[in-house]
């Protein structure tokens, strides 16, 4: 039997970055999401939801603000 890789004790390197990457990946998808679904039903407007939902958390956050 042949092993051809690195042997770990524990989990690798990189592991806990990838997670933390798909963590990320998921809170910006969720901030476009909620950032959207804020701007329709405030503007009625597509091209208002789209430019919100590129700001994402910032119009979350200035939405939560002044409200």
């Amino acid at each position: 039997m042949s092993h051809t890789g690195p042997i770990y004790d524990v989990t690798p390197p990189s592991a806990g970055r990838t997670r933390s990457v798909q963590v990320a990946k998921a809170g910006a998808s969720f901030g476009s999401a909620l950032a959207i679904a804020i701007s329709w039903s405030v503007h009625k407007s597509i091209i208002w939801a789209i430019i919100h939902g590129f700001l994402s958390w910032v119009y979350v956050a200035y939405y939560a603000i002044t409200r």
